[in-house]
């Protein structure tokens, strides 16, 4: 017997997932994806300084990004954590 979703569900989201559930896994993906850019750009700063010409103009991008990403990750890690009524 083959099931089907009730009126009005979307056929790409499990029925078990409310909206607050989807959301905290998008935000939870989009989460590790920040943390994985932010790992390699770390990487790659570390390998461009060890060359004997560091272009300071560049360098001083790469950091730049670098500290966008912290300040992103820290805003969707900020935005996972639940309210707490007083």
């Amino acid at each position: 017997m083959i099931s089907t979703p009730p009126a009005g569900a979307s056929l790409t989201e499990p029925l078990s997932m409310d909206t607050t559930d989807v959301e905290t896994v998008k935000l939870r993906r989009q989460l590790a994806e920040l943390r994985l850019e932010h790992r390699d750009l770390d990487e790659a700063i570390a390998r461009y300084c060890e060359g004997a010409f560091v272009d300071q103009l560049q360098l001083r991008r790469l950091k730049k990004r670098k500290l966008q990403l912290r300040d992103a990750i820290a805003k969707l890690e900020s935005q996972l954590i639940p309210d707490l009524n007083a």
